[in-house]
């Protein structure tokens, strides 16, 4: 490839996805000549290289393992009110995300709106019960919702043991001792965590409230809690029961093994953007109204 006037190679990094969103790891971000670029040794999705980074252009710049980033690229990012996040591979951890936000409160003015009225929280947390069920929920009392979800999600623990071949014998979630559990229960603890780490992003991509939820209220990190909810049924038990059926035939860490197939099925199924979109339908100023 043929470089350009800096020395940076001229094709640079895509956006991941048209929510714009980049992805770097095994490298350093810096500045040259008021560019921002990504110097990379390879190891990662990317080879090793010089790329530049289409910084006016992106809502939120994803950090990973093994990369570094100077001073004068953190002031370049926050003059364009861009993002940035500390990950773990795949985005299964948050670490951190300094206040680089969009250049816009739309989306917190809207949350903050349809929260502080009842009428209008309900109706979002009715709303996000109707996308957990896969069906229209008609009561508006939120205690009767809680019931069915912990019924629900009763049988959706069984039916996935099911599915992986692993024998079940319930939920114990101990708060003080997460890893005091069996291989299947350790499995969910940690399938939850990357879960979180992975809502984390998309509520700090859009700009949104974490201690805001709909459905979560005493958190920090409730509204991040909503979000991430919205895939325990399906992808967070998939990957909790497909990690603990590998982890029981095998020495290797359930945690580990938890990383690495949340990692997979993120990128396979695009959980972070998925996550972006559904954010935007619930709380965004452009979505369809009640």
């Amino acid at each position: 490839m043929l470089l350009g006037r800096l020395g940076l190679e001229k094709a640079r990094i895509p956006h991941s996805d048209r929510h714009g969103l980049i992805w770097l790891e095994r490298g350093r971000l810096e500045v040259e000549d008021g560019c921002l670029r990504f110097v990379t040794a390879g190891g990662g999705e990317l080879k090793a290289g010089d790329y530049q980074i289409p910084h006016q252009s992106i809502s939120i710049v994803l950090l990973g393992p093994g990369s570094s980033v100077t001073h004068d690229a953190l002031r370049l990012l926050a003059r364009h009110g861009c993002a940035l996040a500390a990950i773990g591979e795949g985005a299964v951890r948050f670490y951190t995300a300094p206040p680089l936000m969009p250049d816009t409160s739309a989306i917190a003015r809207e949350q903050v709106r349809l929260w502080a009225d009842p009428a209008s929280r309900m109706e979002v947390a009715r709303a996000m019960y109707a996308i957990r069920f896969g069906e229209i929920v008609r009561t508006r009392n939120i205690e009767v919702l809680r019931g069915q979800e912990g019924a629900r999600i009763k049988r959706s623990y069984q039916l996935a043991a099911e599915r992986y071949h692993i024998a079940w014998r319930g939920r114990d979630y101990d708060r003080d001792n997460p890893s005091a559990g069996d291989i299947p229960n350790q499995a969910i603890n940690h399938a939850s965590s990357a879960m979180r780490a992975a809502a984390c992003v998309a509520v700090a991509a859009v700009g949104a409230i974490p201690q805001l939820g709909f459905i979560h209220e005493d958190s920090g990190q409730s509204f991040v809690l909503d979000i991430a909810d919205l895939y325990r049924h399906d992808v967070t038990l998939d990957i909790a029961f497909g990690a603990a059926a590998e982890a029981l035939r095998s020495d290797e860490s359930v945690e580990r093994i938890v990383r690495r197939r949340a990692v997979q099925i993120f990128r396979q199924r695009e959980v972070i953007p998925g996550m972006i979109d559904r954010i935007k339908s619930l709380i965004g100023p452009d979505r369809e109204p009640d």
